[in-house]
């Protein structure tokens, strides 16, 4: 074989054993405890499989579409207080403004926020969680962690995520039954929008969630754009939150 041959062989093989090291070094730095958390993950998939997707799907089935968007858009009127509060805190003063007049307007002439009258009349959202807030704060992301039942984040996001619900309408009422039902709706709702998505998963389902879910979180920690190949897994699976 010619010598041209080998060292290019060589070089192949030499940017090859550079791309895996640069991978698995990347891997230790953003998911160090990647055992633990696919064992966690294998949890989430298999109550997701036989608890979570089928009601979902009865959900779907007996609820028409028009009821469906209501839903969500309750949901999301709900969480204008916390984008409200989560955007002061951040210094974000227009998005304050925003998320408290969208609440204000969904919640009366939107009917406790089921229409989303408040886009229409020019009240562009404005998405803010604590977990952003501790991004803005200088907080470091931390690890990604799978949380049982709660599922991915990291630990600042997680952090994040205990605070708004929390902090949380339903919460704050003080009425634990209409805050369960509440969160337990929140819960199908989310999966049920997520149904069509499925189909967008490839390859190993554990690398491709955790990494849609870190750029989907970064893009939304930092207001910015990730051109990437899960923008339309993400969007499908946009909720509230970052969930």
């Amino acid at each position: 074989m010619p010598l041209s041959r080998y060292l290019l062989l060589a070089m192949l093989a030499f940017t090859s054993g550079c791309s895996w090291a640069q991978e698995q070094e990347r891997t230790r730095d953003v998911d160090p405890w990647e055992p633990v958390n696919r064992k966690i993950f294998v949890f989430n998939d298999t109550l997701d499989h036989w608890i979570l997707t089928p009601v979902a799907k009865g959900y779907k089935f007996v609820m028409p579409d028009f009821a469906e968007q209501g839903v969500t858009n309750f949901i999301a009127n709900i969480y204008e207080f916390n984008s409200f509060y989560n955007s002061l805190l951040q210094g974000e003063f227009l998005g304050a403004t925003k998320a408290g007049g969208r609440l204000l307007v969904n919640s009366t002439l939107g009917l406790l926020g089921f229409f989303d009258v408040a886009t229409p009349m020019g009240i562009a959202p404005f998405r803010a969680d604590f977990g952003q807030t501790l991004a803005v704060w200088g907080v470091d992301s931390g690890p990604y962690v799978m949380l049982p039942v709660f599922g991915p984040r990291n630990v600042r996001s997680a952090v994040g995520y205990f605070t708004d619900t929390y902090t949380s309408i339903p919460y704050l009422v003080n009425e634990q039954t209409w805050a369960w039902t509440f969160w337990t709706v929140e819960v199908i709702d989310y999966r049920a929008r997520l149904l069509d998505a499925e189909d967008l998963i490839t390859g190993d389902r554990y690398i491709f969630l955790r990494d849609a879910y870190l750029q989907r979180r970064k893009a939304f920690d930092t207001r910015g754009e990730v051109d990437d190949s899960f923008s339309d897994f993400e969007q499908d699976a946009e909720d509230w939150e970052e969930f």
